[in-house]
């Protein structure tokens, strides 16, 4: 069982787990990205959604976190997902900052404090990103934070209902020690 109180700090924001009382806060950020950023994001985001996300909170293949100025604000998601261990020791990075709140470099020092508790705390070796090569701004944040581009991936994601193209980013953890 994960410890639910678990805040990873960082200067402007922190990381937490999602609580119940959460739904509307993150409905209404999932909208407006939905709105502003066509395309990037799937437009559906409900209580259902919600709910499987609570409940598979405690699994040990997904590591979600609401990204939260020190306000205590959400600001945006980030996950690690799909998490392989044994020799593969890999997961997957997923991450959504809300439109009203870009700029401020908030998703770069969540990244950042996601990737030390991939590689100190569960001991990960490898974290990997899939982003749309229109997303620009995406990739600066993972060029940023030390990933590598490694590849493309043709009609790689289903998003608003159609497979989008995706370059396919990783970090390793020599890698990130070396930064």
């Amino acid at each position: 069982m994960k410890d639910e109180s678990l805040r990873l700090a960082g200067s402007g924001v922190f990381l937490r787990y999602p609580e119940e009382a959460d739904f509307d806060e993150i409905v209404a950020l999932q909208k407006s990205c939905a709105k502003r950023f066509p395309g990037f994001t799937n437009r559906r985001f409900d209580r259902e959604m919600f709910d499987a996300l609570l409940a598979d909170r405690n699994s040990d293949a997904l590591e979600p976190f609401y990204i939260c100025r020190n306000d205590g604000v959400i600001v945006g998601t980030i996950t690690l997902s799909q998490i392989f261990r044994k020799k593969f020791q890999n997961a997957y990075l997923g991450y959504l900052l809300g439109s009203a709140f870009t700029g401020n470099g908030y998703m770069t020092e969540a990244v950042g404090i996601i990737l030390n508790f991939a590689f100190r705390h569960l001991k990960l070796h490898r974290v990997e990103a899939n982003v749309q090569p229109e997303n620009l701004r995406s990739i600066a944040v993972l060029k940023r934070t030390g990933f590598k581009k490694e590849g493309y991936s043709k009609k790689y994601l289903k998003i608003g209902g159609r497979w989008r193209d995706h370059e396919r980013w990783a970090i390793i953890k020599e890698d990130w020690n070396a930064k």
